[in-house]
């Protein structure tokens, strides 16, 4: 304690401290601060959504096989899922300008690699480039949320910065159709660049030099790289044992399936071990004391895996399935996402008087509905029918996104909150990149069950049965969420005694 106070008291005579910048634009900057944290993962959550669109130019460009293509999704959310995990640690080592600003050059390098790549390798690297930049950006909005603003005023934040958010994404394929259509898929890498740039520019102004907490980044802490190593083996293992499984190759699926296995057991090993011998883990257990939190750590599992495997299979049952253009797939989501971001904002107003498990739960029944529709479209259904499909399935995701992080963040210790919203998002993503790779398994196997192939040049019914039945199994998956989302139980909003906004003000963010 001692030594924040220190810190906080140094920091506050350095220009760009977090101290500074708060004497300088008062109580509304903690309102700049995540505005400008807008920017960065705008462009991150765009690069993560818009390339689904081209999945079916880049497997005929490149001679792919479905299987294979879906790499372009499943290695930027291997890459993110695993990032995630480092976001505590560089805010503590860097501080946010310094984080931030690389990850928004981190991004853009990826943008300019896959728009120049001629093989499919430097797509890929392209793709991981982006997802390590997507992964560490996308848990700092929940601890600048949870830190900077008091519990009355969380929710109300999370659906602002939600709305804001979802916005750039579901105008992202509207306008990477219309790009592909025009000049091709390369076109499509190059959209993140206006907002790397942007974001860099914003964020020298309202992005604090220092770390959570108000101090200084701290020079001596070095990264945990062996758990980060175990992590990166265990998913990528993960990820390959399942299209291996599809494809048939039995002995090596189950090996790579083990391996995966047995780097989540070491892993978990190795991370108690460190805390014993008092050094810093990659991962802090103590986060998964709260039972809320596991809970939430279940749903938000689930809840990744349709979301993302939900994400790669829309447009791709668009073109493949219903022969539509890349153009027209983005107007059809368009609608979809901004019933999205209108339904954020709402929701998030009442995460902040009602109940989060209500909402979650709420949330999941309505998703599972809309993927249960979505078995009743058939070939030659028109774009009115999916634009309503769809735009109720983004409704439940408005009801879920705003609560859940705070719901199971919320009742953790000020100190765990980094940790916290650093798990949670990776596990999320975990459950994302099992998603997406579960959804091209399930779906090649329907496909050939149906006695139809995705190398044939036109759709059949038979192919849109398969995508129907692939949609049923995640609409399965959210009811199941919704038996942990019952013990999704937080304390009251205001009151909450642990909450870290309830006893401090901007200058703990």
């Amino acid at each position: 304690m001692t030594d924040n106070v220190t810190d906080n008291a140094s920091a506050s005579h350095v220009p760009g401290s977090l101290q500074a910048l708060t004497a300088q634009y008062g109580e509304s900057f903690r309102w700049y601060f995540l505005l400008s944290l807008m920017v960065g993962t705008i462009a991150s959550l765009m690069s993560s959504t818009v390339v689904n669109v081209a999945i079916p130019d880049l497997s005929h460009h490149f001679g792919l096989g479905q299987e294979r293509a879906q790499w372009v999704s499943s290695a930027f959310m291997a890459a993110s899922t695993v990032a995630m995990l480092t976001t505590p640690w560089l805010l503590s080592r860097y501080g946010y300008r310094r984080t931030y600003i690389a990850m928004l050059l981190l991004l853009g390098a990826g943008g300019i690699v896959g728009g120049m790549a001629h093989d499919f390798h430097l797509v890929l690297l392209a793709r991981i480039l982006e997802g390590i930049a997507a992964g560490v950006l996308q848990p700092i909005p929940a601890i600048i949320i949870l830190y900077a603003f008091p519990p009355h005023q969380q929710g109300r934040a999370s659906g602002l910065f939600g709305m804001g958010v979802v916005l750039a994404p579901a105008l992202g394929p509207t306008v990477g159709g219309i790009l592909i259509d025009l000049w091709g898929w390369r076109s499509i890498f190059y959209m993140v660049l206006p907002f790397c740039l942007g974001g860099a520019w914003v964020a020298m102004r309202f992005v604090p030099i220092t770390a959570p907490g108000g101090v200084a980044a701290r020079k001596g802490q070095a990264l945990e790289w062996r758990s980060l190593v175990i992590v990166t083996v265990g998913t990528v293992s993960l990820l390959n044992g399942l299209v291996w499984l599809h494809d048939g190759w039995l002995l090596p699926a189950l090996g790579l399936l083990c391996v995966a296995l047995i780097c989540c057991l070491v892993f978990t090993w190795w991370q108690k071990r460190l805390v014993h011998h008092q050094h810093a883990p990659l991962m802090d257990f103590k986060v998964f004391e709260s039972k809320t939190f596991c809970m939430g750590c279940i749903v938000a599992f689930i809840y990744g895996t349709a979301l993302f495997g939900s994400t790669y299979l829309l447009p791709v049952f668009m073109q493949v399935g219903l022969e539509f253009s890349a153009s027209e797939v983005g107007l059809i989501m368009l609608p979809s996402g901004l019933v999205l971001a209108f339904t954020i904002a709402i929701a998030g107003r009442m995460a902040d008087s009602l109940s989060p498990r209500l909402l979650v739960g709420v949330g999941l029944w309505v998703l599972a509905a809309s993927f249960g529709l979505m078995y009743f479209v058939r070939l030659g259904s028109g774009m009115g029918l999916l634009i309503a499909i769809t735009a109720f399935g983004r409704i439940g995701l408005g009801f879920i996104l705003p609560s859940l992080n705070l719901v199971a963040v919320r009742p953790l210790k000020k100190e765990l909150i980094s940790q916290g919203s650093s798990v949670i998002n990776f596990i999320r993503m975990l459950g994302g990149v099992i998603g997406v790779s579960l959804c091209g398994v399930i779906l090649e196997w329907r496909i050939a069950a149906q006695g139809d192939s995705l190398a044939l040049p036109h759709s059949s019914p038979e192919r849109i049965t398969a995508f129907g039945e692939t949609f049923v199994v995640l609409g399965l998956l959210c009811a199941l969420a919704f038996l942990a989302a019952r013990h999704l139980n937080s304390p009251s909003v205001v009151h909450s005694a642990n909450s870290p906004a309830a006893d401090s003000t901007t200058d703990k963010a």
